[in-house]
Formats: C-alpha cells, structure tokens, sequence
C-alpha cells in the first residue's frame, strides 16, 4: 500500500508540474487554473446557474461566489435580472470573457497537441488508454455505454493476460489456466474461421472492458470460451450483453447447439449463462489448476 500510495503522489507532483496547475497565471493568462476550469465550464453550459456550477465542480459555495465576483469585475460574465436571488439569476459570458476562454482554450489545446506530437500512433493509444482506464478505475460511473466489437491485431493476447491476472488474484489459478488459455487462443489464431467463429471486445471510451470467444467444433456444435468482465465495468449488463452476441452469431451460423465449460464457484458467469438458457448437463472434479475443483459442462440448443 505504501508503495501504491507513493507511486500516485509521485504521478500527481510530475502533472501537477506538467500542466500548470499552481501557476498564478495558468498558460500565461490572467486566470488560474481553477478560474480557467470555471471559465471553460461556463462557456459550456451558458446561461448555467451558480448552483449547477457549484455541483458540476464540486466547489464551496463561498469560493465559488468570490470567483464569480472576480469574474464580474474583470467584466467576463454577466448575470440575467430576472429574479431576485443572485444565485437564481443564468450566467452568461460577456464579449471579453468569451475572448478570455478562447485565448485559454487555443493555448490548451496547442500545448496537448504538443504532447502528443512527441509521441507516435501506437504511443498515443497507449497514453489514452492509460489516462481513461485511469479513470474508470477511479471513478467507474466516469465511463459512457459500453459497445462490443469484433477484436483487433493483438487484443487475442491481451485478454489472455487480462483473464490470467484475474484469476490469479481471486482464485489462485496461476500458470495452469493460463497456459490452457495461452494454448486456446493460438490455435483460435491459427485456424481462425471468419465464417463460423468471433472474439469480441466490450469496450468502454475505447478500453476493453470485457471479452468472449465463440469456436466451432465440428457437427454443428459451437463453443462458447474465455467470457470476463473486467471489475471497473461490472454490473452494466456487459456480461449479459456479450453472450447474447454470442448466442445470436451461433443462431445466424445455423450452429445446432452451444456448449461451454465453468467452475461451480463462479457463481455470476454461472447466474449469466443460465439466463441466456444454458444448462449443466455434466459436472466432474479436476486438479488442472492445483488443488480440486467442480468443472460444469453446460449447453444450450438452438435448433429443434
């Protein structure tokens, strides 16, 4: 934990640095960042009340008024008469205060389109991915709907490592599993059939959120491999979602039946594959991942 901690305040000093945040004038402006986020905020959302300001960012009402009046000084802003309570009056921004945030917002976006000019494509998607997978995990609710998509070059592999660390830290399951998913992927690379097969990726603001494989496996057989969730993006229905994308490729191929292999102690997978109308049809006790464990065969026919 220690580690942890000091590894975030250590990020937090270095972007605290990189963007100017304690600056008095932010980007060489006559504002400083929190004035800025105002200023940006207002431009947003005008006419917007003080309140929905104060909500939007978090703000003590008090330091929130005296930066407003600050902003009325400077003649940036100015509140509709209507009513008779200040705070109950829309605030807009004046010609000056629009002048104000363009100069800001220009100087913004050039210094970030600096940034990423230093880095190439495969750099850029990596310091996106970082900065929102980031923030999903601080923050789920952050996140937009999720979509699901077939995967792309190298994503396969991902998920292999994806399930592996899970699994590894919720139930011991360590170089096994991961192994016979390192072995289940390569040959769904080998012999991958566009036609009769698929992996898609949950995504969520472009970070893969989840994952699930349908193969074929001959005599109109289909198999359903590799279903997970990741933990920032559970309970938005993601799991649910995939299966029944899975389901309904099988129904469009014409596959007879779909089967999976499960554990009886994962009891969520389990809930989700019953309700897309699977069923145990066998279970056995296996040592592949170390100590005994309750495998389940379960199926689903889709055709009479």
């Amino acid at each position: 934990m220690e580690k942890a901690i000091a590894t975030i305040r250590t990020f937090n000093r270095f972007f605290t640095r990189h963007v100017g945040a304690i600056d008095a004038r932010f980007l060489d402006s006559d504002a400083n960042l929190p004035e800025a986020r105002l200023l940006f905020e207002i431009a947003r959302l005008e006419p917007v009340l003080a309140s929905t300001l104060q909500a939007e960012l978090d703000l003590d009402r008090g330091y929130l008024s005296r930066m407003i009046a600050r902003f009325e000084k400077k003649d940036w802003i100015v509140r509709d008469q209507q009513a008779a309570d200040a705070r109950a009056r829309p605030i807009r921004l004046t010609t000056a205060g629009r002048a104000a945030f363009d100069q800001i917002d220009s100087r913004q976006r050039a210094v970030v389109a600096q940034d990423l000019d230093r880095l190439d494509s495969v750099e850029q998607q990596d310091l996106l991915q970082a900065l929102t997978r980031a923030r999903l995990l601080l923050d789920p609710t952050s996140g937009g709907p999720f979509t699901i998509r077939p995967f792309r070059t190298g994503e396969v592999s991902q998920v292999v490592t994806r399930q592996s660390i899970l699994y590894a830290a919720s139930h011991g399951w360590g170089r096994p599993l991961e192994t016979l998913e390192t072995e289940t992927v390569a040959a769904f690379l080998r012999d991958f059939k566009p036609d009769r097969e698929q992996c898609w990726i949950a995504e969520i603001d472009g970070v893969m959120a989840g994952a699930i494989f349908l193969t074929d496996e001959g005599e109109g057989l289909a198999r359903l491999r590799l279903l997970h969730v990741e933990p920032f993006a559970r309970r938005r229905g993601i799991g649910d979602a995939l299966v029944a994308t899975c389901l309904q490729f099988a129904r469009d191929k014409h596959y007879r039946a779909v089967t999976l292999w499960t554990h009886k102690i994962l009891e969520p997978a389990r809930r989700i594959y019953a309700r897309h109308g699977f069923v145990c049809v066998s279970s056995d006790v296996h040592t592949v991942f170390g100590d005994p464990i309750e495998g389940e065969t379960w199926r689903v026919a889709l055709l009479p």
